[in-house]
């Protein structure tokens, strides 16, 4: 897959002055944002967050999920190192949209687990697809990450589109009361790595 760019401006930020990318798919049927400082292609290995959208916990603040305090974590870091990719697909709710996640979120109310939830609706636990975000990179010329997640799919995406990923680091977040479960049920049933729970 290609990664088509649709769009560049400056976006200063809380966390540092960012450039901000739009990309689209050939088909037009995927977009994702690339938030870039520096020129990583330059760096030996770049230091990388791939980061799905979260309306949720990414602007309101949700607690229920851990992914706003990811995103701080990563925009931060990304500041502090002088140069890195933070790439936001919009694919909200692990992919199944931003309705369907909504109606997880009833059914979690009624004491699902957010994977019991997604497979309640018809959908797989998980239905992100990573082939835009690899195609990102590669328009940015990058070839070997330091990829912040735990989340090993991500992994195993980026490595099959042929990225070498030569560190993890993992960008874990305390667990609070209204997140814990919801980490756990990540450990146990998505494989994330992580330690805290």
């Amino acid at each position: 897959m290609e990664a088509i760019k649709v769009a560049e401006t400056g976006l200063p930020t809380k966390f540092g002055a960012f450039r901000i990318f739009g990309f689209e798919s050939p088909d037009k049927s995927e977009n994702a944002l690339a938030l870039v400082i520096g020129t990583p292609a330059k760096d030996d290995s770049v230091l990388i967050r791939i980061h799905s959208q979260c309306l949720t916990g990414d602007v309101f603040g949700s607690a229920r999920c851990d992914c706003g305090d990811q995103l701080d974590f990563a925009m931060k870091a990304i500041s502090k190192n002088g140069s890195g990719i933070l790439v936001y697909p919009l694919q909200e709710g692990r992919g199944i949209g931003l309705m369907n996640k909504l109606l997880a979120y009833e059914l979690q109310d009624e004491g699902h687990d957010t994977v019991e939830a997604n497979h309640h609706l018809g959908f797989e636990a998980d239905h992100r697809k990573y082939d835009l975000c690899a195609a990102v990179l590669r328009y940015f010329g990058v070839v070997r990450v330091r990829l912040m997640s735990n989340n090993p799919r991500k992994f195993e995406a980026l490595e099959a589109s042929g990225l070498t990923i030569v560190e993890r680091i993992p960008i874990e977040i305390a667990p609070s009361d209204s997140t814990a479960n919801y980490l756990r049920t990540k450990k146990a049933k998505l494989g994330h790595l992580l330690s805290k729970v």
